[in-house]
Order: C-alpha cells, then structure tokens, then sequence
C-alpha cells in the first residue's frame, strides 16, 4: 500500500511541473549527418528530453524558446528528433548566428506555446529576391520546414544554389507565432539595398530657395475680380513626371504576396500600345499641267 501511494506521488509531482526548461551546449548541423537541418528551424535534442516532456501537459507539435544569455538573443524553432547526445543539442547554422552563438556555447531551452500567425512582414536583404521567377512557391516551400517565426530573426531561402536572406520585421498576434496549420498572410517590405530614385534632392532645394526669381507673385486686377494662376515653362517642367525615370525603377519597393494571384505585373508596356498607330497617307493626285504633249507639224 505504502508503495502505491509513493508512486502516485511520483507521477503527480511530474504532472505538477508545467515547464521544461534545461540547459544545452549546441552545435552546429556539420557534426552530425544531419544536412538537412539547415533548410527549416527544427533542433535535435537528447532522449532525456523527450522522456521529460512526456509527463508534460503539453501541446502538439513541440515548440521552444531559445535564449542566449550571453548575449540576450531570444528566438524560437521547432523539434526534428530526440537522437542528440546527452547534454548537447544540434541546431541550424544560421540559426547559431542569428543568436550569437559559437560552436559549444551554451542556450537555454524551454518549452513555449505559441500563438497561430495571421501576418507577418518580410524584408529581403537584397533586391535579387524579387528577380525570383516565382517567389510564392519558393516561400511556401520554404516555409513548409518552419515550425515558428519570431520577429527580429533572419531566416534563409535557398533557390538555384543561391542563398537569398529575409528579415522578420512584424508578426502578428505575438512577436513569435507557429505557422503550422494557419493561413497567414505574408507583406513584403523594400529591400535592404533598395534606393528610391524618386525623393527629391535636398542639396538642390536649398540651391534653389537662395536664388532671385524675379516677377514671382500674384497680379490683382483693379476691379478685384481673381486671376487664374499662370506658370511659366520652368516651374510647370517641376512637376512633370519624367518617364524615363519611373520605367528605370523596375524592381519593387515592396508589396503583399496574395497566394492564388500573379505576384508579377507586367513591368514594360509594348512598344506598340505606347506609339500612336499612323494613319494611311493618302496618294496624291497629280495636278494638271497645260500643254504637255507631243508636237506634230502639218507639213509632214
């Protein structure tokens, strides 16, 4: 009887632990033959884990936070298997150098409920993303491997043996949310070497507010009827858009990828919708010329 009371104890106290919190050393995927680590953000973890969190109450699948103390980097992943040696945890690359760490270094892993994403906002670090031919598909299939986004992270997409890397600007409802099972609708913001060609200059502002302008006002009239404003030809060539200029801008600043629709308008209109269609010149008629003809004599 004393046994089976000792036991429920037991059983109870783990159902009254409502954390999991340890501390790992982490490597890196090179370690182990594990490459495909390196394309989501799930970690390997000991079995001593997995017999820890089986007493939890839990939700499905498993998600942690990761914090480095050194540093104060936090973020979240995902669990792929419970194979790690004791006491040791093996986690994306890219991963280890969003939050600072080196190989050996210690993280704190604990055990986090996340909410379901609705948004979130992406930012390339270059504009080479948006050259992509179909970057829908290559980020629902990146993000098929993921298991949670927190904002402040980098995250990598590999396509055509290129790495193409993406900031997390937003995310909503919560600064980390779980993207599994969940429509969420994903906004993209300029990249990090985009340049806005159309500001304008401040340096020729200032230039130009120091220089006369002679003749600049209004005119009244004597009966104190207005006067339309008239505007020479150098200040109405200020606010004509210079086409030229708008059609060498052809990458995007930004925009919201809306799945089931075409991602890329057309950038550059035919040449033929924007020249005008000529009209047929009609043949000219000749024009009567008096006495022009042969000459023949009555003689012969």
């Amino acid at each position: 009887m004393m046994q089976f009371l000792v036991y429920l104890q037991f059983i109870d106290g783990y159902h009254r632990t409502s954390s999991f919190e340890q501390t790992y050393r982490c490597y890196s995927a090179s370690f182990i033959e594990k490459p495909e680590i390196e394309n989501g953000d799930k970690i390997i973890m000991p079995a001593s884990a997995l017999d820890h969190l089986a007493f939890l109450r839990i939700d499905y699948p498993m998600m942690f936070e990761l914090t480095n103390g050194a540093s104060e980097r936090v973020s979240h992943c995902g669990v792929l298997e419970f194979t790690a040696d004791e006491g040791t945890i093996y986690m994306p690359y890219w991963m280890m150098q969003n939050m600072l760490l080196q190989e050996g270094d210690t993280v704190r892993v604990k055990y986090s409920s996340l909410p379901k994403g609705t948004y979130v906002k992406l930012q390339p670090h270059t504009k080479d993303f948006f050259d992509i031919s179909n970057p829908k598909a290559i980020l629902e299939t990146t993000l098929r491997k993921f298991s949670c986004l927190t904002t402040g992270d980098t995250i990598m997409v590999t396509y055509n043996n290129k790495r193409y890397y993406l900031d997390i600007i937003e995310t909503k409802p919560a600064k980390a949310i779980s993207i599994i099972e969940t429509d969420c609708e994903v906004d993209f913001a300029p990249s990090l070497d985009y340049k806005d060609l159309g500001k304008p200059n401040i340096a020729d502002e200032t230039q130009n507010k120091g220089k006369f302008n002679p003749f600049f006002g209004t005119a009244r009239r004597l009966d104190g009827k207005p006067i339309p404003a008239v505007y020479s030809s150098r200040h109405k060539n200020k606010h004509v858009p210079n086409v030229n200029a708008l059609s060498s801008t052809t990458s995007p600043s930004g925009g919201k990828l809306v799945f089931g629709s075409n991602f890329y308008r057309t950038k550059e209109t035919g040449k033929e919708e924007m020249e005008p269609k000529r009209e047929p010149t009609e043949q000219k008629k000749p024009k009567f010329q008096p006495f022009i003809g042969r000459k023949y004599s009555l003689r012969n």
